[in-house]
């Protein structure tokens, strides 16, 4: 039998969603928009930075909200558990440079997303993808490397990723991406995400 590797998504399904909490913070609704609500990511990040330059807002003011973030609850336990079990691997459209908060409270898992194109005077002047399509990309790796993938998110974004993989769950998702994307089981707690993937080890 084949050494098994889990894939997870971060926001949503085991942080919260960054820019929504950016959003609240900054009583601006517009960047509430995620991957479950834009599939293109480039149209999405675009989006954010032109608002964050019309209103001035720098890396430290996301970074300051990110810090008042905490894991899901259950969250940080449920990632404990499963790294006792097997191999896990983040695979984010977030940011380096956001990330690193959210981390170490999830005690360091490793964890493949992009960075951001930072000015001198803190602005975020654009974005380097480490690659396009990355979570899918990745799980493929994954697999060329003789690993069954089990794989969970949430969003657009992850769609590829849970298709590439020897079994993909959807998790935390929301209605329109569950009934666009039958196929995926979707599951809401953290005990039966740990049961389905407990059962394919």
């Amino acid at each position: 039998m084949k050494q098994s590797i889990v894939v997870l998504d971060l926001e949503g399904v085991l942080v919260p969603e960054i820019w929504i909490a950016v959003a609240e913070k900054t009583s601006i609704p517009d960047l509430r928009l995620t991957t479950r609500d834009i599939p293109d990511y480039d149209v999405l990040m675009r989006g954010r930075l032109k608002i964050l330059d019309e209103r001035g807002l720098k890396l430290a003011d996301i970074q300051e909200v990110i810090g008042t973030l905490s894991p899901l609850p259950g969250g940080a336990e449920f990632l404990a558990e499963l790294r006792s079990l097997t191999q896990v691997i983040i695979l984010s459209d977030t940011f380096e440079e956001f990330a690193k908060p959210l981390m170490r409270q999830l005690g360091w898992p490793s964890i493949l997303c992009h960075r951001l194109d930072i000015t001198s005077e803190g602005r975020i002047a654009g974005y380097r993808l480490r690659q396009p399509d990355q979570k899918r990309k990745a799980t493929h790796a994954l697999k060329q490397l003789n690993y069954q993938v089990i794989a969970a998110g949430d969003s657009f974004n992850d769609t590829t990723m849970l298709a590439e993989a020897d079994h993909g769950f959807l998790f935390h998702a929301p209605d329109n991406i569950r009934k666009q994307f039958p196929q995926f089981k979707a599951l809401d707690a953290y005990g039966d995400l740990l049961k389905e993937i407990k059962e394919r080890l």
